[in-house]
């Protein structure tokens, strides 16, 4: 499912690349920039939030290993965006602009990872008794209890930004608005989903916050001074 939300979100951005004057050839060219990018970002950000779980005893190779646990969206993000501006500028195309066609597939992606996820046993939910939590085998670590189902959370809710962002992509006022929109708009959703979750303790900020959430404050304000110091472009006198 990854794999398939990857290829959703690169197919969408070529095609809305060609409306903004892009060779939607570039998106494809910088489509393994991203892959190797959010490996590298998503493994290393793992690593740091489950130290203590996973990794504070483990042998050294085992860090660099997927099989033994997985990746962070936030830190595939980062290293994502870390190698994808370092193909950019290296050929010359417009940062923001591209930046903007990119980001509502990036909503789209994740939409079908986090079904890879519900269907992989991860980044579930905690204990509930709602009429709509969903029970996993008594083998999974959650022993056949209730649990929230995040995965449907974010992926519907990511699924709905899709959509908003991609009407807003029509009549955004000035290149990078769309992909900041996205940093806060990403943030917020995944700061509410977050409360929900039940697949890693709390350790920051006094023990009310995840360590998504603390990314998340870093990101919000982030795509905040995006909105407001990004260049808009001069109107011409009528």
């Amino acid at each position: 499912m990854v794999a398939l939300g990857f290829w959703a979100g690169l197919w969408t951005s070529a095609r809305r690349a060609r409306a903004v004057g892009i060779n939607p050839d570039r998106i494809y060219d910088l489509g393994p920039w991203l892959i190797v990018g959010g490996l590298l970002g998503g493994r290393v950000l793992y690593v740091i939030s489950y130290w203590r779980e996973q990794f504070a005893d483990a042998p050294f190779p085992e860090i660099f290993m997927i099989q033994h646990g997985g990746l962070v969206f936030y830190g595939g993000l980062i290293g994502a965006v870390g190698l994808g501006m370092f193909y950019i500028y290296r050929h010359k195309l417009p940062l923001w602009r591209l930046s903007d066609v990119l980001s509502p597939g990036i909503a789209l992606g994740y939409a079908f990872g986090r079904i890879g996820c519900l269907m992989n046993g991860c980044c579930f939910g905690r204990e509930c008794d709602l009429p709509w939590a969903i029970r996993y085998p008594k083998s999974h670590v959650t022993h056949g209890l209730p649990v929230h189902p995040t995965q449907i959370y974010d992926s519907l809710l990511n699924l709905s930004f899709y959509f908003f962002l991609t009407w807003l992509f029509r009549r955004r006022k000035f290149d990078g608005q769309i992909f900041a929109v996205y940093l806060v708009g990403y943030a917020l959703l995944r700061s509410f989903v977050e409360y929900f979750r039940g697949d890693y303790p709390v350790h920051y900020l006094g023990g009310w916050a995840t360590p998504a959430q603390l990314v998340s404050m870093g990101i919000i304000t982030g795509g905040l001074l995006l909105l407001f110091f990004l260049p808009r472009p001069v109107e011409k006198p009528t």
